[in-house]
Parts: structure tokens; sequence; C-alpha cells
């Protein structure tokens, strides 16, 4: 048989369809057959993009020094492509994070600079780097990344959130799909005569009308978390209104896909929508139902078998084959599979946690690479004005009608001005989703290169300019700077409630904050009031929640409080009687933004103390020794909540003495040393010890460090400190189990060598209570800066609950609450903290990038 193929170069204007076929010439191959005498002529026609003439290059090659170019290996070359497309993304995102620019728009960029709108405008680029029968590949991987982001997008997804909707939310929705839609079909139709055929047809409009009209949900998702928004009240309120806007616009996408369908055959539609039935069915009633017969037969706690991981991750191509089998988009197939697996644990955070890394750092990169190879800005400047004017017209006027719309509804509803803008900008955010859009609008002929092109680039902009807004404009931690004094210090000793946050990480914590709390001393005249909150990282899930324990049922057992901390703050409940009140909530949030949630709840719970555990715990061991437990990404919580609270913070690190069951020490007296070294913060933890000197089962010193001479003092600080030291006095004058005394120091190596002088006489001490770092006299710390470690601790705080300190003693460090204005790492109560005005923050943003340039703004 002999087989002859023309050679075909494909025209500078082709387009092709995001799964790689042609949407315009494809040449005709000839084939002929010889059998026996006779010869047989065949003709077919091929998509360019699968025809290519090469020479076959073996893996591996010989070597560059053999005069071997591996640039011709195609898996060599694939190879220069991975790394060039990510490390291109990358950099645009170093570039542009400064600017509180989201990873979309870098990402897309990132595409434009390898297409031929930057570099791709070479031939000798383009003919190295990205070869046209080379370009298949980077097509193909893309369109992966694309199908499994989008399983991503339904894994995480929270459909309850439509249940749980508020007239609020519902109209804000309505009114921000209703309104555009309206205007841009005006809009449209004025222009109707003026448009390309196909843009021209009623199905393309309301393709057009809904596409730019809905807020979607993984796109919103993704830019609030990278803003640190996802647990703010503006967040959670875009999350929910998207969620409705999405469900809203399903079905009226459904009718226009099938009108779009019908435009060839009047039976395309019926076919279409059986298909449509059919596949939801599978996915509802069979693959749903398998899927959470996996979650009941995994043990509580345990990650799901690698077996189904690996399963579902198959399953989304799988999904994807026959999605396009039936007529419906790829992406929608492993969306809807993604829909159908319960989120959040254990199945929905396994999937997460094992394939996010691999589909969002390697097989994005080459999405936007895909969608750069179709981005052409020389396309659209030759469509020019007349071709592209009506689609340009339809766009703006959506993105802005948009955004009017949700104003007006927000102002109608009493929101603030400035959060309506802000949730006006996040609606009108544009990603991932869109841009696979319009790609199926150049699938169904609705928009060409031109038209496409500046889609891309519209969303792109309006995404760009929106992100600083937002971060302009809106301080999630504006409602926690408060005015009002919520501290121990300034809650009467008698007669009323303590109220207390206790920020429970794991199960290991547990003990030693209930412990702290009976050391503390709750009576019937000063009753405890205490909100545990059980902290859980988000994963597998795109939507915060907070349980309240009390009004909501578990409905969800993956969520409940844990058998141990449950019966461990119940048996602690029944002890007290009425001393203590326990009203236990969950919050399930991701760790950036968990700080949130806590300042949130005790400012909701109008809370005096906030206690969380220390990043870091002394574990005992089977052989006597100490080993150190660290709870990963703990750190960042408790230094935002200690920088952003509404009242005050104590910090617990644990050795083990106050972890031991309280039962133990109801009949020993445990020894307590308070550390007085001046200012607001050793004010605070000197009120605190107040309150647990009233516990017989405790003694405490107190030990006051002076400067010599007065050196450094503040008057008014120095005139506070001594109030509040006469008062303890007096109060506990008659207390033999109350001890004072003063230290003169020079210097910090003085104020060290005390306190290692006190712990070597008295090395029987259970806890340290100390002051952070407000107000502290800077004689008592000077050369101590540089020894330092953990700042959410202070500087004394940090060297006693060292090993280097020596001792098996727990410390608490506490924190006053810091007003508004104040910042809390001043050591001397002067102003700091957060930009109150737009003007500082437009700073804040934009000087960080003019520094790595060598210039600011001052």
């Amino acid at each position: 048989m002999v087989r002859e193929f023309p050679v075909y170069h494909p025209p500078a204007a082709e387009t092709h369809g995001w799964d790689g076929s042609s949407n315009s010439f494809h040449p005709a191959a000839s084939v002929k057959a010889q059998v026996g005498n006779e010869s047989i002529d065949f003709n077919f026609v091929y998509p360019p993009a699968l025809i290519s003439c090469g020479n076959y290059r073996p893996i591996p090659t010989l070597g560059f020094f053999l005069g071997d170019n591996p640039l011709k290996n195609p898996f060599t070359l694939l190879l220069l492509e991975v790394s060039f497309i990510i490390l291109t993304t990358r950099v645009l995102r170093f570039l542009l994070k400064p600017l509180k620019q989201p990873r979309i728009v870098s990402e897309v960029i990132g595409g434009m600079v390898i297409g031929p709108s930057i570099l791709g405008r070479s031939e000798k680029f383009s003919s190295i780097m990205f070869p046209v029968d080379n370009q298949f590949l980077v097509r193909n991987i893309g369109a992966m990344g694309f199908t499994y982001y989008f399983f991503l997008a339904g894994v995480k997804m929270d459909l309850s959130l439509v249940r749980k909707t508020s007239k609020k939310q519902l109209y804000i929705a309505i009114a921000g799909v209703a309104l555009p839609c309206t205007f841009i079909s005006i809009v449209a139709f004025s222009l109707r005569k003026s448009m390309d055929k196909e843009l021209a047809r009623f199905s393309s409009i309301g393709f057009i009308c809904t596409g730019l009209a809905l807020p979607l949900f993984p796109v919103l998702h993704s830019i609030l978390k990278e803003l640190n928004l996802l647990s703010s009240e503006i967040g959670r309120l875009g999350l929910s209104i998207a969620v409705i806007s999405d469900a809203m616009g399903v079905g009226v996408m459904v009718i226009f896909e099938a009108a779009k369908q019908g435009e060839g055959k009047a039976m395309a539609v019926v076919w279409y929508l059986i298909s449509l039935v059919v596949f939801v069915v599978l996915t509802v009633f069979v693959i749903r139902r398998a899927l959470s017969r996996v979650v009941e037969i995994t043990p509580d706690g345990k990650p799901v078998d690698q077996a189904y991981v690996m399963a579902i991750l198959l399953g989304v191509l799988i999904m994807g084959f026959l999605a396009d089998m039936f007529g419906i988009a790829i992406a929608n197939g492993a969306f809807w599979l993604g829909l159908a697996i319960p989120d959040g644990p254990p199945l929905g955070s396994t999937l997460v946690e094992r394939s996010e890394t691999v589909i969002l750092e390697v097989l994005m990169p080459f999405s936007f690479a895909f969608v750069g190879l179709y981005v052409d800005v020389n396309a659209m400047s030759s469509a020019g004005w007349s071709g592209l004017g009506p689609l340009f017209a339809i766009t703006m006027t959506g993105y802005v009608s948009k955004f009017l719309g949700t104003l007006i509804t927000s102002a109608f509803f009493e929101l603030p001005i400035r959060d309506g803008v802000v949730l006006s900008f996040i609606m009108i955010l544009r990603g991932q989703v869109e841009i696979v859009v319009f790609l199926h609008w150049m699938d169904k002929k609705i928009i060409e290169v031109p038209g496409f092109t500046l889609m891309v680039l519209a969303i792109t902009s309006w995404t760009a300019i929106a992100t600083p807004f937002i971060s302009i404009l809106y301080d999630p931690t504006r409602p926690y700077q408060v005015h009002k004094r919520r501290t121990i210090q300034h809650t009467p000793p008698e007669d009323s409630e303590l109220r207390i946050l206790l920020c429970i990480y794991d199960e290991d914590s547990t003990a030693a904050l209930i412990n702290l709390l009976e050391i503390s001393n709750p009576t019937l005249s000063t009753p405890f009031v205490i909100f545990p909150l059980r902290l859980i990282d988000l994963v597998g899930r795109a939507s915060p929640v907070l349980i309240d324990h009390e009004k909501q049922e578990d409905h969800d057992s993956k969520y409940a409080v844990s058998h141990t901390i449950h019966n461990a703050l119940k048996n602690y409940q029944e002890s007290k009687g009425e001393c203590i009140e326990i009203h236990p909530f969950t919050a399930i949030v991701p760790n950036r933004t968990m700080y949130q949630d806590i300042c949130d709840l005790a400012l909701v719970k109008k809370a005096t103390l906030i206690i969380l555990p220390f990043h870091k715990e002394c574990l005992d061991t089977l052989g006597g020794k100490l080993t150190e437990l660290v709870r990963l990404g703990v750190r960042s919580v408790n230094s935002n909540v200690i920088n952003h609270a509404p009242c005050s913070v104590g910090v617990l690190v644990d050795k083990g003495h106050v972890r031991h069951t309280y039962m133990a020490f109801r009949n020993n007296v445990l020894h307590f040393a308070v550390l007085f070294l001046g200012g607001a913060d050793a004010r605070e933890a000197l009120c605190y010890a107040d309150r647990m000197a009233g516990n017989l089962n405790v003694s405490l010193t107190v030990i006051r460090f002076l400067s010599h001479n007065s050196e450094g003092d503040d008057e008014m600080e120095k005139k506070m400190d001594d109030g509040v030291v006469t008062w303890f006095w007096v109060k506990n004058e008659r207390n033999e189990r109350v001890s004072y005394r003063e230290v003169v120091v020079r210097n910090g190596e003085e104020t060290i060598a005390a306190i290692q002088a006190v712990s070597d006489d008295n090395n029987n001490y259970d806890v340290w209570i100390v002051g952070r770092k407000q107000g502290i006299n800077p004689v008592l710390l000077e050369g101590l800066s540089n020894w330092s470690e953990n700042d959410e601790l202070g500087i004394i705080g940090d060297f006693v609950s060292s090993y280097d300190f020596g001792g098996t003693a727990s410390v608490l460090v506490v924190q006053q609450q810091v007003l508004r204005g104040q910042g809390a790492d001043s050591t001397s109560g002067s102003s700091g903290g957060f930009p109150c005005n737009p003007i500082q923050k437009v700073k804040d943003v934009v000087n960080p990038w003019c520094r790595s340039l060598g210039f600011g703004i001052s």
C-alpha cells in the first residue's frame, strides 16, 4: 500500500477550538491504496493540528556535544516548555503581588507573553519554543488542567448556602443578574444589525447575557481567599450571593444551550435534553450514593484509602469523556462529579490535599499558556472597531450594570456605602471559569479570535482594577477596633462575670486550658462564661462554617465536637455547677483567616479575654524525656489575634504542670510568679493573677522590676503601675499565700540575671505570669531585642519559656486590649496599628513594589 500526504502550512488567521480542533479550513489529504492491480483513491479532511510531518527523534537524544539538538526531540522540548511556562507565571506573580493583583491576572498575562501577542510574534521564538507540531501538547494539557480545575471547584462548592439564603442575599443576587441581562439585551438588540451573523443570533445573545451577568462562585472564592476575606462579613455575603446566582443561572444557560443545539436540527434539542437528564441521574443517584458509601466505610479521623482517591481522579477523565459524548461541555462533567462528592473530611479534604498542588501549580500554567496561544492582539487590531465595537459595547454594559445593580440593591438594604462599593467590585471579579466559557463560545462560533481576545482582555482589566480597590476600601479588622474597654483590669473583680473565649486547636491542648480556668478561681460571685472555640482548618470545601452547638444540631458528624473535647468540657461544667457556663462553638475556616472568626466571636460575645495555646507544646514520652509538638499554622493565627483582638489576650505555653488534671492539684499548692516589668500588659497580668490569688491552692509571688534612679521611666505609665500595685497589695495584705518584692536593675542583662536568680532560689514555680510588651521601660530590656525568637510572647515571655531558661514551669503571657489608634507592637503605648484612611492604604499597596524598584512614596 502506498500513502501520499500533501504538505500543509496553516494560515496565520486560522482559529482553533479549545479541544485543538480547527474552526476554519481543514486541508484535504489524498490516500492512494494499491490493491492487486487496482488503484483506489480516498479523500479525507483532516484538522490541520492533527497532521504534521517531521523526523522521528528517539528518546533520549545523543547529546549536545555530539551535535544532536535536544529541541528537535518532542519530549525534551516539552520539558523546556513546562519549565518556561511555570517560571514565566511565577515571575509575573512575584512582580504583581505587591500591587494586590490576584493570581488569575498574572497567569493570563503570562499566557499572553508566551502567545502571539508578545513573544509569539517572533517567528524564531515560535519555531524554537512552540512549533506547530508541539502546540497540540500544550493545548491538550491545558484543557486537562481546566477540566481538573472545574472538578476541584465542584468539590469545594457548598450548595447548602442556597438553603441558608436571607432576603438580602436573594434580592441582591436577583438584581445583580436581572439588571445586567436587561441592559445587555437592550444594547445587543439595538446593535444587532452591525453584528456578525453568529453573534446576532438569539441564542448567542442569551449566552452572552448569562456569561456576563453571573458572578461565578469558583472565581470569587479563589480571589477572596487570596485577599484573606473568606471569613469576613463581606466575603461571606459575596460567596452566598454567587452561589444563589449560579443556581439561577444554570437553568438559563441550559435553555440557551438547547436553543443553540437546535439551530442545526430540531431533534438535537430533544437528544441534548435527554442526555442531560441521563447524565444528572447518573451523577446524583449512582455516583453520589457510591461516594457516600466510601465516606461511611472510612474510619473516623482517618483519610480515605488511596485506591478510592485514584479511582475518583480517573473518574474525572471518564466523566469528561461521557459529557462530551452526550453533547455536554467536557468541563461540566468534571464539575458535576465534584459536586457529587461530599465536601469536607474525609473524602473532599483528602482529594483536595492530594491533588490541588499538582493541578494549580503544574497543569493550570499550561491552561493559561493554551489561552495565550489564542489571545492575539494583532488579530484584534486587524478586525478593527467596526467588527469589535458591538461586542465591546455589550461587555462594558454588562459589567457597569452589574456594578450599579449590586450597589443600588445594597443601598436599599442599608448596607454601608463603603461595603456596598466593595461588594459591587467583588461581583465583577472574573477569572478561569469565564475564560472557559469564552472558549466554549469559540467552539460554538459565537465569537472568533479577535472577539475572544477582547473578552479575555476585558475580564483581566476589570479584575486587575477591582482587586486593589477591594483591598484599599475594605479592612476586615475594622469591626474589632473598638473604643470600649474589654479588659480584666477594667472588669469589676466582684459581682461580675468574666467572659473568656477559649481557643482549642487540638485535643492535646484541652486539658491545659481547662486547668487554667480552674486555677483562675471561678466562684458564684465571679462566675466565668466560657466560649470554647474548636478551630479546624478549612480543607475540601470553599465556604467557612461557624457552628453554634447549642443552636445547631451536629447535622454533619464530621464537624461535631470531638468526644474527648466534649466530655472534658461537660465534666468540668458539671463539677463547677453554677460557677461556670460553657457555650461551645466550632469554626471551620482557612488558617490565614482563622483570626477573623476568633476576633468576631469575641466581639459578638463581649469577651474580656481570649486564651490561645502556644504553637509549641512539650509532651512527655515513655522514656521520661520531653518532646516538642509544633502546631503548623498556629503561630500566624496567634500573631494575628494579638494584633487585632477586641479584648485582652493570653497565650499559654504549657510545659506539663498546667496540663495535669486539676483533680490532682486540688490537694496540692501551686506556686505562681508574676514578673511585673510595668506597662499596660503587666497591669493586666497582675489583675488576672489577683483572681488566681483567691484560690486556696495557689501561692502567688509578685516580683516588680524597677530601673535604677528611675532612668527611662514614663511618668504616666509609672503612676498607673503604682496605682495597680498599691491596689493589689492593699487587697492581699493579709493573704499569707501572696508575697511581693522589688528588684532594681540597670539594663536588660541585669533583668535576665534577676529572673534567673529568682528561678534558682525557688525552683518549684509551676507557672510564670508575665505581660507581653506594652509600656515596658526600654531600659529594663536594653540589649535583649536580639534574643527574642517568638514575638507573640514578648522578650521576657520568650525567655522564661525557652529551654535555655530551664525548668518545667508553664508560662502565661498576657496582653491588654489595644484600643483603636494604638499598636499592639508598641513598647511605649504610642500610636501604630493599621491605616484608617484610603490614602495611606494606597501607599501601603504601592510602596512594596516601588521599593523593589529602588524608590518609594512618602
